[in-house]
C-alpha cells in the first residue's frame, strides 16, 4: 500500500518545502519565525515517518525512495536560503568558511546519492547503507538549521552561534561519513561488470 501513514508524512514534508521558502521571503516581521517552525515541523515528520514505518511494519519501495529525497531537498533549500541571505552572512564568523561548509554538505549529498545508486546497480547497495555516523550528521544538521533560521537568542543561549558550530560539526561528519562510504565501495570500482547475454531475436538463432 503506497498511501500509508509514513508515506503521507513524507509527502507532507515535500509540500512543506515551497511553504518554507515562501515563509522565509515573506515580507513580514514574523516570516523568518514561521519558516523556522515549518522547518522544525518537517524535521519532526522525518523522525515520525521512520518510527511509524517500523512500528506499523509499513515499508514500501516508494517510501524508501521518497524519504531521503524529501530530507535532502528540505536541507538543501534551507542551506541555499541561508548562504544567499546577506542578513545571515552578516552574522557568521567568516563568510567564506560558511560558504565552504554549505558546499561540503551539499556536495557530499550529491556524491553519496550517486554512489548508492551505482552500488545498487552492481548489487552492493547494503555496503553503503545509512550508518550511525550518517544519522548523527543528519541530527546535527536538523538542530543547526533552525538555530540559524531563528537567530534570536533564547534566554542567554546564542542560538545563531550554536547553530553555526553545529553546522560546521555536521560538515566534518559529512566528510568523514563520505570517506567511509567511498572506502566501502572502493573495491567495486575496479571490478569488470559482467554483461548478461542478449536474447537473440528472430532470424538470429532465436525462436521466431
Amino acid at each position: 500500500m503506497i498511501w500509508n501513514a509514513p508515506n503521507l508524512l513524507t509527502v507532507l514534508r515535500l509540500v512543506l518545502i515551497p511553504l518554507f521558502v515562501i515563509a522565509y521571503y515573506w515580507p513580514r516581521p514574523w516570516g523568518r519565525e514561521l519558516a523556522t517552525v515549518l522547518f522544525i515541523l518537517a524535521a519532526i515528520t522525518d523522525w515520525l515517518d521512520g518510527w511509524l514505518a517500523r512500528k506499523l511494519s509499513q515499508h514500501s519501495h516508494f517510501g524508501a525512495f521518497l524519504d531521503p529525497v524529501a530530507d535532502k531537498l528540505m536541507v538543501a533549500a534551507a542551506l541555499v536560503l541561508l548562504v544567499s541571505d546577506p542578513n545571515v552572512l552578516a552574522y557568521v564568523w567568516d563568510t567564506r568558511l560558511f560558504e565552504v561548509v554549505v558546499i561540503v554538505i551539499l556536495g557530499r549529498e550529491i556524491t553519496v546519492s550517486a554512489l548508492r545508486e551505482w552500488m545498487a546497480e552492481v548489487g552492493k547497495r547494503s555496503h553503503v547503507a545509512v550508518s550511525v555516523l550518517g544519522k548523527v550528521k543528519t541530527a546535527s544538521q536538523m538542530v543547526a538549521i533552525p538555530f540559524l533560521l531563528w537567530r534570536h537568542k533564547i534566554g542567554s543561549l546564542p542560538t545563531f552561534q550554536v547553530g553555526e558550530v553545529l553546522l560546521s560539526l555536521a560538515a566534518i561528519l559529512t566528510l568523514w561519513s563520505m570517506i567511509l562510504y567511498l572506502r566501502a565501495a572502493w573495491p567495486n570500482f575496479f571490478t569488470v561488470p559482467v554483461r548478461q547475454p542478449e536474447n537473440p531475436g528472430p532470424g538470429k538463432g532465436g525462436r521466431p
